[in-house]
C-alpha cells in the first residue's frame, strides 16, 4: 500500500520493533495532516522507547484492536520533541475524536495516570 492512500483513518497498527527484530504492533488513534501522520502516547510507553532504538515502523489501517485493514507500509517515526508538539498533536486529536478523546483523558486522570506524552510524527520512507 503506499502511504498517500491511507487517508484519514480513525486507527492505524503501528508496528514498532525491538532489538531482536520482531515486530510489536499496537492500534493507535492517528491524525493525518500535510501527508504525515501523527500520533500521541505516554512518552515512557514500550513503542517509544522501541522508537528510540529503531525509527522504522510499518503502518497499516486497522480497527479499534489493531487488526490490520489495508497492506502494511513502511514509515519512519521522529518523537516531536519541540515545545507545543505535545500540545498541538491533542489539539489535533480533541479536534477529530471529540467527546471520545476528552472521555479517554478524563479516564485516565481519574486513574491517577499524570505520565507525560510525546507527539510522533510518522512520514513514508
Amino acid at each position: 500500500m503506499q502511504f498517500n492512500e491511507i487517508g484519514n483513518p480513525t486507527y492505524i497498527a503501528l508496528e514498532t520493533f525491538r532489538k531482536s527484530g520482531v515486530g510489536v504492533p499496537t492500534p493507535v488513534w492517528v491524525v493525518a495532516e500535510d501527508g504525515k501522520l501523527y500520533v500521541w502516547t505516554v512518552g515512557e510507553s514500550g513503542k517509544v522507547k522501541r522508537m528510540r532504538n529503531n525509527p522504522q515502523v510499518r503502518m497499516a489501517v486497522s480497527d479499534a484492536r489493531g487488526t490490520p485493514k489495508s497492506e502494511w507500509a513502511a514509515a519512519k517515526a521522529r518523537i516531536l520533541a519541540a515545545p507545543g508538539d505535545e500540545a498541538a498533536q491533542r489539539k489535533r486529536l480533541a479536534t477529530k475524536y471529540g467527546w471520545q478523546f476528552r472521555l479517554f483523558e478524563l479516564m485516565g486522570k481519574l486513574r491517577g495516570g499524570n505520565a507525560p506524552h510525546v507527539a510522533i510524527e510518522i512520514s513514508q520512507i
